[in-house]
């Protein structure tokens, strides 16, 4: 490739919509193009990253036995409303009528059509495994839009879908998958952590995170230095900090706190530790009887005072699945006091108490009194109120004990840009997808869903490998391997020569090269070279040709090295591991 035959079009600032580093970097590279809100244009460099990502997944893929074939991005509303997510998805689900009035979905995922497809293909045992993926664009009607393509609502994602006989044989294709991912983002050149994750809206049995791990990341990754244990923040266990309850020593005590609503301002007022004081969420749950009335529950959730609540446990408590933070005007008829004095001794009305595991093993700990300004100190469990519900309610800490025992755990940031799912019969049963067993009974299939962001993939691949010059790409995915920055193009007949020869030798060794014949002063155009990311750069000149030398200079190194001009091509195909 020739730079004067290609594409380039870069800035020397960011436009002002542009927040993240990726995002930043992305535009002034000139590898996307805003179109509108979180709907972009992949130009040409853009599209080269693109397509390489593209590539290495459906290599892994194919390796690993999927199936690759292409799902529509426009589906018929009948399908999610067999699911019962046409209604479940809310308006992250793009919505749209035909001509005719009838409902279609743009597609944020296509479980309900890879489903159909098997139902109507597949009728016996014999016909399993199966796994069938595509590469498509999915459309999410994001409710804020943002960080370039890291949140945007057009994207390009991989998503793949296994079909078993029984649990064991989704367990063999979900084992499969994963080993899969992990050759897939090893030869993208990534630091990346497999983690354990909640399955969220899409439903099943379990399901691992692949992260990117980047300082600037939206998720906290939870694991153990010291063993294998990992997990992202929703699914970490946290474990008690006590293993068992101490003995109550202090009496229960109403003491005045006014204008302290907060757990901190209560430690401070009474000069005790954070860590003694516990803070009560209210929650409600409604639920709707045979004759259409509806009842209110009154549930009390407590953490210790310097913890923080993890909302996807406390959906999984029995019973709090359709919970919801319960109204000032709830507070009140159920407690009998405002927020921020409320604790589990002696509610107004009848309440669901569930501590969190470190709170139910504490012992004369202070808590809200219900009555507006006061607290109480030295409550205890079983003497001043009844033994709660015990679910683990709270985010770990790092330092936290790992709960397979083997260390503490750590904390670090990262994107998430995979995620693999045991599916079950989540959408077979709901669609009956059902194969003929070997006594020809109907059986709903084991299912597995799979799905790496590749469009997602360029802006995390940026967070993680950026200076102050410009964007860093792994050899495996950026948009040029090698760039020859030949000084006087134009002008020196030795230097053209020398440029020709090296390129056609470069190509001829499979080396994705790209000459910049532009006619640019070498400071313009090492910039636009630094900032686009290409990991390596030859400089062609006339001084080095006489004493029969090439510059070579990683992107990464600090200065430029001599290499003669006669070894250059096998010198870069052993920094390209070639």
């Amino acid at each position: 490739m020739r730079a004067s035959r290609f594409f380039i079009s870069t800035l020397k600032e960011a436009p002002s919509d542009a927040e993240i580093v990726s995002h930043k970097l992305m535009m002034r590279a000139g590898m996307i193009k805003r179109l509108g809100s979180g709907i972009y244009t992949y130009m040409p460099l853009g599209l080269r990253i693109i397509r390489k990502v593209e590539a290495i997944i459906r290599e892994e893929m194919n390796k690993a036995g999927a199936i690759e074939l292409l799902m529509p991005v426009v589906q018929p509303a009948e399908l999610w409303q067999e699911t019962g997510r046409w209604d479940k998805m809310g308006p992250e689900l793009m919505r749209v009528k035909d001509r005719h009035g009838r409902d279609f979905a743009i597609q944020p995922t296509s479980e309900e059509v890879v489903t159909d497809v098997v139902r109507g293909e597949i009728k016996s045992y014999r016909q399993l495994p199966l796994n069938f993926y595509h590469i498509q664009t999915k459309f999410r009607d994001e409710r804020r839009p943002r960080f370039g393509l890291m949140r945007g609502r057009e994207f390009t994602m991989k998503d793949a879908y296994s079909f078993d006989r029984d649990v064991e044989g989704m367990q063999v294709s979900y084992k499969t998958m994963f080993d899969a991912y992990v050759k897939i983002f090893t030869r993208f050149g990534l630091k990346f952590r497999a983690v354990a994750a909640d399955n969220g809206a899409i439903g099943g049995t379990g399901s691992h995170e692949f992260h990117v791990i980047a300082s600037t990341g939206e998720d906290a990754l939870v694991y153990c230095p010291t063993s294998d244990y990992a997990a992202n923040m929703e699914a970490a266990e946290a474990l008690p900090l006590a293993s068992e309850r101490a003995p109550a020593t202090q009496p229960l005590t109403k003491v005045a706190t006014p204008n302290t609503t907060k757990c901190e301002q209560v430690a401070k007022l009474l000069g005790i530790e954070l860590a003694q004081t516990v803070k009560s969420i209210a929650l409600t749950v409604e639920k709707a009887a045979e004759d259409g009335t509806v009842t209110k529950e009154n549930w009390l959730l407590l953490l210790r005072g310097d913890h923080e609540l993890n909302e996807v446990k406390v959906s999984k408590v029995p019973g709090l699945k359709d919970f919801r933070f319960a109204s000032e005007a709830e507070i009140l008829d159920a407690y009998g006091s405002v927020p921020g004095y409320l604790g589990p001794v002696g509610t107004k009305q009848p309440v669901n108490i569930v501590a969190d595991r470190t709170v139910a093993n504490m012992a004369d700990f202070v808590c809200g009194a219900n009555e507006a300004e006061y607290h109480l100190t030295g409550a205890n469990w079983g003497r001043d109120v009844a033994e709660p519900i015990v679910a683990d309610l709270r985010n770990v800490v790092e330092g936290d004990a790992s709960p397979d025992g083997k260390g503490v755990l750590a904390i670090e940031r990262g994107i998430e840009v995979g995620h693999v799912f045991q599916l079950g019969t989540a959408y077979s049963a709901a669609m009956n997808c059902v194969y003929l067993d070997e006594k020809g009974q109907p059986v709903p299939m084991q299912m597995g869903c799979y799905g790496i962001g590749v469009t997602r993939i360029l802006g995390a691949a940026i967070e993680q490998n950026f200076d102050d010059k410009g964007i860093v790409w792994p050899d495996a995915i950026a948009p040029f391997e090698i760039v020859l920055c030949p000084m006087g193009y134009d002008r020196s007949e030795l230097v053209k020569t020398e440029t020709d020869r090296l390129y056609a030798e470069l190509q001829a060794a499979g080396i994705d090269v790209i000459v910049d014949d532009r006619g640019l002063r070498p400071g313009a155009m090492f910039a636009d070279w630094e900032l686009v990311g290409v990991p390596h750069r030859v400089v062609i000149g006339e001084r080095g040709l006489k004493e029969g030398n090439l510059e070579y200079q990683g992107r990464r190194d600090a200065e430029a090295s001599a290499v003669l001009a006669a070894d250059m091509v096998a010198f870069v195909k052993g920094k390209l591991g070639k």
